[in-house]
């Protein structure tokens, strides 16, 4: 998976890395029990700070994403692993979009239509 950062941003850099990795396994490009590179590894391909990215996978691992453990490396985990609050997190942001498509004076069905060609992006389905 070919991960890209802007550090030029307002997103931080671990939110873009967990962002990123989510739509890895969202799209496929990343397999269930798939196992992800070091810390250390991914600070060096990328040319950031170890911390950034331990803050990344420690998100990844609390919002159920990914696994880490000590022996084996952070992997990413099977399909329906995320955490119960996941949709309550993942409705108030939807929420947070839907306003600004709102008041960016996008409609209803455009929206919807623009949600259904990113979904229709994602090969990652739940049984």
């Amino acid at each position: 998976m070919l991960i890209t950062l802007q550090p030029d941003s307002d997103t931080p850099l671990y939110e873009q890395l967990r962002n990123q990795i989510v739509i890895g396994i969202a799209t496929g490009e990343l397999a269930p029990q798939e196992k992800l590179p070091t810390v250390r590894q991914l600070a060096e391909e990328l040319g950031i700070n170890m911390m950034t990215v331990n803050k990344a996978y420690s998100l990844l691992k609390q919002e159920g994403y990914i696994a880490i453990d000590r022996r084996h490396g952070a992997k990413v985990n099977a399909p329906g692993r995320g955490r119960p609050d996941s949709i309550q997190r993942l409705e108030d942001r939807l929420e947070l979009m839907i306003a600004e498509a709102v008041v960016q004076g996008m409609d209803s069905s455009r929206f919807q239509e623009l949600c259904a060609r990113i979904f229709a992006k994602m090969s990652y389905r739940h049984p």
